[in-house]
């Protein structure tokens, strides 16, 4: 598991000084397709996103707090509840019913120290999905805290990485659903440009 992880961390760090490391890793990890992938939804199998190529918030960041661990920033985790029919996005009608149907779900990113403050960085939204009008965080300085891709239906959870060692994302069946037909929406949309 980890061989893949210190091959990409150097592979995109090499010859970089550390804002530039920095900036890196976030692109590299913001540029995998997003994808929600039961497997690969949990602390133990995150590093499996690096296989499959695609991925959601959850092993996007927990990739990103391995690498930025190796950057020597501690990592905090956010957690921030929302729902996914409040996305802006022309969803088609059958992915709208569905999007409706969602319980809450929960959103992570990541927030280190940098200047004496903690910032947020997320890697969730890859660039193509621009076009739906989703906010992809680009031109990013190394500094400065992001926007979030969705909106906050309850307050940010803040989470130390050992208290989530053993998070393993579980979904009911209307999630299962919408994923399943999400996904393929999203890769036709991508193909679209």
């Amino acid at each position: 598991m980890s061989d893949s992880i210190d091959e990409k961390f150097t592979e995109w760090t090499r010859g970089k000084r550390a804002v530039e490391s920095r900036i890196s890793v976030f692109e590299k990890i913001r540029d995998i397709p997003y994808a929600v992938i039961p497997g690969i939804n949990s602390a133990q199998h995150y590093s499996r996103i690096l296989k499959v190529g695609k991925g959601s918030c959850t092993p996007k960041h927990f990739l990103l707090r391995a690498m930025y661990e190796r950057l020597g920033f501690p990592v905090l985790y956010v957690v921030y509840p929302f729902r996914w029919s409040d996305l802006e996005v022309d969803y088609p009608a059958r992915l709208r019913k569905l999007a409706e149907a969602m319980p809450v779900s929960h959103h992570l990113a990541c927030k280190f120290e940098i200047g004496g403050r903690l910032v947020l960085v997320d890697a969730t939204v890859d660039s193509p999905l621009k076009r739906l009008g989703l906010p992809v965080n680009e031109n990013w300085n190394g500094f400065t805290s992001m926007i979030l891709p969705v909106t906050p239906v309850g307050e940010e959870q803040v989470y130390h990485p050992a208290e989530v060692r053993n998070y393993q994302a579980s979904y009911d069946e209307a999630s299962l659903q919408f994923f399943s037909q999400m996904n393929p929406w999203l890769d036709n949309v991508r193909g679209a440009g």
